[in-house]
């Protein structure tokens, strides 16, 4: 069985090195994508779905070398962006049915139409011109569409930008659920509670590099265990005191309150993934 992406040396450049000789592997579940600005993220999406050529080392989607044959690549492959490309003065079955054709569909475009408004809960809105859709229903019809040739790869970009918190966790279902058919997600995106909450596997980029890799939990372990927090009577952090996640370590933690501080508020926090993101990229630096 071939890996859905396979990353071997990858280096890009721009006067500057933006891929630093990247060696990765991805396969099943929702994988994400996360870096400050200029890390490298863009420039690796661009080159995995066949936009952009590396100049050197190798990417492979399904077995398929990106450089040597993209045709192939891309009938392995869609793509999702953070602005919909749907026709609004078209319903939303007119929209998957036309795109199902462009793609090879032929006859049964329309069936695969039909049940893609199913399984994305827009049989009713389907009879509706987009022009009429809410944003969470744009981009639930672009999941869709992404999935009329069921890919190998689906790459995700910022899919939730702009959306309501219902529209977000109907999205996020959704993604949960193509993740379920075997397809591998490859999300990129800068909430990183939504990295948190949907991915199995999560890669931090930082200048070209990988710079940690593994699940939320395993990241943040990173940086620590709990704090004790110290506040002012406003509600403000005054200093934190870090611990060890033991009671001992708390006892600890504890003793070291001044005597002016022990009747201040305190609060015992776990590092989140922002604390493992700013500590991994040093952008606090």
């Amino acid at each position: 069985m071939t890996t859905s992406i396979e990353l071997t040396g990858l280096r890009k450049a721009y006067r500057e090195p933006v891929l630093a000789g990247l060696d990765l592997a991805v396969d099943g579940g929702v994988f994400a994508l996360l870096g400050p600005n200029g890390a490298g993220k863009t420039t690796l999406v661009s080159i995995l779905t066949t936009l952009v050529r590396p100049d050197g080392g190798t990417a492979r989607i399904a077995g398929i070398d990106v450089v040597a044959d993209p045709i192939r690549v891309r009938s392995h492959i869609a793509v999702t962006g953070q602005e919909t490309t749907l026709d609004d003065l078209l319903t939303g079955r007119e929209n998957l049915v036309m795109l199902g054709r462009l793609l090879g569909l032929g006859r049964t475009a329309g069936r695969r139409a039909d049940e893609l408004l199913d399984q994305f809960g827009l049989t009713v809105a389907g009879a509706r011109t987009v022009a009429t859709y809410s944003g969470g229903m744009r981009r639930r019809l672009d999941l869709a569409a992404s999935f009329l040739r069921r890919p190998e790869v689906l790459f995700l970009d910022e899919p939730t930008t702009g959306l309501d918190p219902v529209s977000r966790a109907r999205v996020w279902r959704d993604v949960r659920s193509l993740a379920a058919t075997g397809t591998t997600i490859f999300l990129t995106t800068q909430t990183l509670d939504e990295a948190e909450a949907l991915a199995d596997r999560i890669v931090v980029l930082d200048r070209g590099r990988i710079v940690a890799d593994g699940t939320a939990a395993q990241l943040t372990a990173l940086v620590g265990g709990q704090r004790l927090v110290l506040f002012d009577d406003e509600g403000n952090e005054l200093r934190s005191i870090d611990t060890d996640g033991t009671a001992d370590g708390l006892a600890h933690a504890l003793t070291d309150l001044g005597p002016a501080e022990q009747g201040r508020r305190v609060e015992l926090r776990s590092p989140t993934l922002d604390d493992a993101f700013v500590a991994l990229t040093q952008e606090a630096a």
